[in-house]
């Protein structure tokens, strides 16, 4: 009982704290809103190495020439599209592929025949930016396979038409690709800075000696430093939400209670990073720049600014080790895909894992610094 009570006591008083530190109440609301609305209209990513799934239903030298063409360049890579239309559309689905492309079996027949053929196209339309680009690319690649079939045998009508397909981004909006991410990267900024401070300013003013005095334990004092700030950061993250949905327009298709329990681990991943930085840092100067030194590489390799597929592959590899990019990923596809906890469960489970075994070696840290 008198854990419980010294344990309540200990989270108002950094109640208390927070929401008499206007800087921090400034940084914690409207630090979303200012980020959002600069990084939805300022960027503009390049893509390449694009992985495109083909079913040939026609199989001959006409619809191999046509995909020759099509992988001929930087832009497309050639990967598995499954059995059939359902297996292809689920893999632009889950996330497998970023388009997809069904050739029909009359094509060899009807540019024969001379009659026009279409080419069906699926493109993932979650990142607006690499599903234009692609479908400029494949429209440019069909007019190149067109002008040449043309000055052959072939008469106009018989080029092969493409019918494009947009999936969960028909309009092409970029801020539906910007959005989700910047909201991503904000909590993880928000949350390491904050928890950082708030335990460095402890030791700056020797508050932490005080309460070394009382009768509580360490572990008190770091649950005391973590629940009230997961509580003020999960209003962060509404109030983002918010903002993205109601004067953005972006879509909210998933389900909001599994939207909240992955920001919840993302908040523990970040204010774990913060209180260890705290831990190992002299000063609050210290800690603010080694936090930017740590945040700018995990901002730059999580896909929330520019997509993972067109880094180097050195660096897809080391986006492994980046807990935000799951996060990323999660948040996307939530929001934008609908998709339920089947879909994303691989990138919950790493994320959880990311934040248990980040909040272990930070409290074992902070403890040790307490000691």
């Amino acid at each position: 009982m008198d854990y419980a009570i010294q344990l309540k006591a200990l989270i108002r008083k950094e109640l208390r704290q927070i929401f008499r530190d206007r800087e921090l109440l400034f940084l914690l609301l409207f630090m979303p809103v200012m980020q959002i609305t600069l990084y939805s209209f300022a960027l503009s990513p390049e893509v390449e190495h694009l992985r495109l799934g083909v079913i040939d239903y026609s199989n001959s030298t006409t619809s191999r020439e046509l995909i020759g063409n099509l992988v001929s360049n930087m832009v497309f890579d050639l990967k598995d599209a499954g059995a059939n239309e359902d297996q292809l559309a689920n893999k632009v689905k889950g996330g497998k592929l970023e388009a997809g492309m069904i050739i029909p079996p009359e094509l060899q027949r009807h540019l024969k025949s001379g009659n026009a053929t279409k080419v069906q196209i699926f493109l993932d339309g979650v990142d607006a930016n690499t599903a234009g680009i692609a479908g400029g690319y494949i429209s440019q690649i069909l007019a190149a396979f067109n002008n040449k079939l043309q000055s052959g045998s072939q008469s106009p009508k018989s080029a092969v038409q493409p019918k494009v397909t947009y999936l969960y981004n028909s309009g092409l909006e970029s801020r539906w690709f910007f959005v989700p991410g910047v909201l991503a990267l904000v909590l993880n900024l928000v949350s390491t800075l904050v928890s950082s401070a708030a335990v460095v300013r402890e030791k700056d003013t020797g508050t932490l000696e005080q309460l070394l005095m009382t009768p509580v334990s360490s572990f008190q004092i770091l649950a005391a430093k973590v629940i009230p700030l997961s509580a003020v950061l999960m209003v962060n993250v509404l109030i983002s939400l918010f903002v993205a949905v109601v004067f953005y327009g972006v879509p909210f298709r998933g389900n909001f209670f599994l939207f909240m329990a992955v920001s919840f681990l993302a908040i523990i991943v970040g204010i774990s990073i913060g209180i260890a930085l705290a831990a190992y840092s002299a000063n609050q100067r210290q800690s603010l720049l080694t936090s930017f030194f740590i945040n700018l590489p995990v901002i730059q390799l999580s896909g929330a600014l520019s997509p993972i597929e067109s880094m180097p592959q050195f660096w897809q590899d080391l986006s492994c080790l980046d807990p935000l990019r799951y996060y990323v990923t999660c948040v996307k596809a939530i929001m934008l895909k609908g998709v339920g906890f089947q879909a994303i469960w691989p990138n919950v489970v790493i994320l959880a894992v990311f934040a248990i075994v980040f909040l272990s070696l930070s409290s074992a840290r902070f403890r040790k610094q307490l000691a």
